[in-house]
């Protein structure tokens, strides 16, 4: 194993550690282990808490700030956090507007969030939540039960944040999230594995000649294995199972072209060129595009694609102000 890191026991405290000593005036950490607050906190407005294992770099501290999250609880690499870590970031965030969390749809993620918001509420915190379910590939895997919660969060995140900076109730928040969650679907690839540092070897190996077709975030296996092939044949692949889930003929989108971590931009680039050229031909307008690193396997090499069916509501949201470190306007 070749990483640059020291003791693999501090990989995420020292993590998360680097990440408020760059970005001082978006982020703090509690006391209490990985979690990143607003380095201001917001008053009298829902505030958003997300979450998870580590390893998925920017996510998901690097969208902690201002018309996004609130707060982020790091969890060991592909790990959940604690329940005890999540009560301490809803605590440090609440306010009488309540707190909302976005939770992506793995065991360990939703029974843990789940049980930090049954100790808040004992504590009088108002708390409603969401759970992201957008890969197309799986429906149940070896970390969930129905589809897994991957890069499409991300969209949660931009526009249940902007609502509630605008000053959306919890129940008007929730209802957004949710409508992003029913209109957004994923799905990605990868030609190479990565290596959890803990572990020290890769998490599972492909042939030269082979690339895995619906992968998850942490590497868990997708329908098939095939052999690989050009990058507008595998934007195809995906596309194609994108588009037969939802109906989004006529519609606006915004499209999301994700790395894993170990992709090139100029990769992501040549694929996004397929993606849009695809998509107007079939009658589908991209009102916006987002390429880049938003929700990594650490070094894995892959990508997945995102596609979210706009209504104005949520246009306008995705294009409301956000400072948050990995957040580009």
């Amino acid at each position: 194993m070749k990483k640059f890191i020291n003791e693999t026991s501090q990989v995420e405290n020292e993590m998360i550690q680097g990440m408020v000593k760059a970005y001082p005036k978006h982020l703090k950490k509690l006391d209490c282990g990985n979690v990143v607050v607003r380095a201001t906190k917001k008053e009298g407005k829902v505030a958003l808490i997300s979450g998870g294992g580590s390893g998925h770099e920017p996510a998901h501290g690097g969208f902690v700030g201002t018309g996004m999250l609130d707060a982020a609880v790091a969890g060991a690499v592909f790990t959940s956090p604690t329940p005890d870590q999540i009560l301490e970031g809803i605590k440090a965030i609440a306010t009488d507007a309540g707190v909302f969390m976005v939770v992506k749809n793995y065991t360990g993620d939703v029974m843990n969030f789940e049980m930090a918001a049954e100790m808040a509420e004992m504590e009088g915190i108002s708390v409603k939540h969401v759970v992201t379910n957008d890969d197309v590939a799986v429906k149940d895997s070896l970390y969930t039960v129905g589809r897994r919660g991957v890069a499409g969060t991300l969209f949660v995140h931009k526009i249940a944040g902007a609502l509630a900076e605008k000053g959306g109730s919890l129940d008007e928040v929730q209802a957004v999230a949710q409508k992003v969650v029913d209109n957004v679907r994923t799905m990605g690839a990868a030609i190479e594995p990565c290596t959890v540092p803990a572990a020290g070897e890769p998490g599972f190996t492909l042939e030269e000649d082979e690339m895995e077709i619906g992968i998850g975030i942490h590497g868990e296996p997708g329908t098939h294995r095939d052999n690989i092939k050009t990058a507008d044949e595998t934007t195809d692949i995906l596309l194609t199972q994108i588009l037969a889930d939802i109906d989004y003929s006529g519609s606006e989108v915004a499209v999301m072209v994700n790395g894993s971590g170990g992709t090139p931009l100029m990769e992501l680039f040549i694929i996004n060129n397929h993606v849009a050229d695809v998509l107007a031909e079939k009658g589908i307008k991209v009102y916006r595009t987002l390429v880049g690193d938003y929700m990594t396997s650490i070094e894995m090499k892959g990508f997945s694609i995102s596609i979210l069916k706009l209504d104005d509501e949520m246009k306008e949201l995705l294009d409301a102000p956000a400072d948050a470190p990995a957040w580009k306007e």
